[in-house]
């Protein structure tokens, strides 16, 4: 019989709703979506999430530059500290006993904030089932206490009051409904619990970046169609499987944010001491048509200088942002929003 293309999805979604030992049968991740599963998926968001997500899985640390070493462990850090700032009671519960995180690709977020203290075991949970293999493989050769669970985030396969800690990064716009998930976050929380998530695309900063992005794709395969620069061009198969994926983006990419709508949301929810932050305005600027360069152009190509030269540039835009432009650039401008908020504690 031959497998629906919706068959990953609904697999995905209820091998989570029984107890552990349904997680056998979790899906198999599909690397290498067909035509016909991408044009099913373009009106299936759920479906689009899996296949994109699958097709990205095992090169997805690589295209975005994702170590485990200490230059993600302070970035990851970071984001955790900007996303409390001004909150003592963040800092007094570290370490978090036990984390979850929710849409956890690689397990990036996660992990390096475990490296860093902030959490002492984990979870990790992704509606793609390539996603949770990585970030459960990445978690094993860091010898870190993570299990892993194939899990749509409006319906979290965890009991509730079971986290101190929820946190997820680029996670919030690929979820249809965020509130609903955000009520399941607050659910899985223990009283006083707090959920962290960064990474989030501004309405006004996911336009500049996805017109920056668009022209140094077209750019860049345009001119490596020239003889002289053809050891720069990725083989045609490669450009066409990115193409496809890259189609899903407008299905898999659901929503934007305005700072003060997210904190809205997060309150809807049932959320308290909820505060949105936002950064990269400068570095945003460098830092897309850097990664969209990066992947336009064969792996292993660019070599170390080129490494220094992104990272350094990006650390110093940051700089600029964090120190300089946060404080005259209107917070809805910046091209990231972070959002932290802790579920309510019984009343005296």
């Amino acid at each position: 019989m031959t497998a629906s293309p919706h068959d990953g999805v609904n697999r995905s979604i209820s091998s989570v709703t029984s107890d552990d030992d349904v997680r056998n049968v979790d899906p198999v991740p599909n690397p290498h979506a067909t035509a016909e599963q991408v044009e099913a998926a373009r009106s299936d968001t759920k479906l689009a999430q899996v296949l994109y997500h699958d097709w990205e899985a095992e090169t997805y640390d690589d295209k975005w530059s994702i170590s485990y070493d200490e230059r993600c462990i302070d970035y990851a850090r970071g984001r955790f500290d900007q996303a409390v700032s001004g909150d003592a009671s963040a800092h007094s519960a570290l370490p978090y006993g036990r984390a979850l995180e929710l849409g956890c690709g690689t397990g990036f977020f996660l992990l390096n904030l475990m490296q860093a203290g902030v959490a002492e075991k984990g979870s990790v949970t992704d509606l793609s089932p390539g996603m949770v293999k990585v970030a459960l493989r990445n978690a094993e050769h860091l010898g870190l206490d993570v299990d892993g669970r194939v899990a749509d985030a409006e319906t979290i396969p965890y009991e509730d009051n079971t986290f101190d800690l929820v946190v997820g990064h680029a996670v919030l716009h690929h979820i249809p409904d965020v509130e609903q998930s955000l009520r399941e976050v607050l659910r899985v929380l223990k009283p006083g619990g707090r959920f962290v998530f960064a990474g989030e695309p501004t309405t006004v900063g996911n336009f500049y970046a996805r017109w920056l992005g668009r022209i140094t794709w077209e750019a860049t395969t345009r001119v490596t169609k020239l003889p002289f620069l053809a050891d720069w061009r990725k083989p045609q198969e490669e450009l066409d499987e990115s193409s496809r994926a890259a189609a899903l983006e407008a299905v898999v990419d659901l929503h934007t944010f305005d700072p003060a709508d997210l904190e809205n949301i997060a309150l809807s929810a049932g959320a308290e001491h909820v505060q949105a932050n936002t950064e990269e305005f400068a570095a945003a600027l460098l830092g897309w048509p850097v990664r969209t360069f990066e992947a336009a152009v064969p792996a292993g190509k660019l070599g170390w200088n080129w490494a220094k030269f992104a990272f350094g540039g990006w650390k110093t835009l940051s700089w600029v942002d964090e120190n300089v432009l946060t404080h005259v650039v209107p917070r809805g401008l910046f091209y990231n929003v972070m959002i932290t908020g802790t579920k309510p504690a019984p009343r005296a």
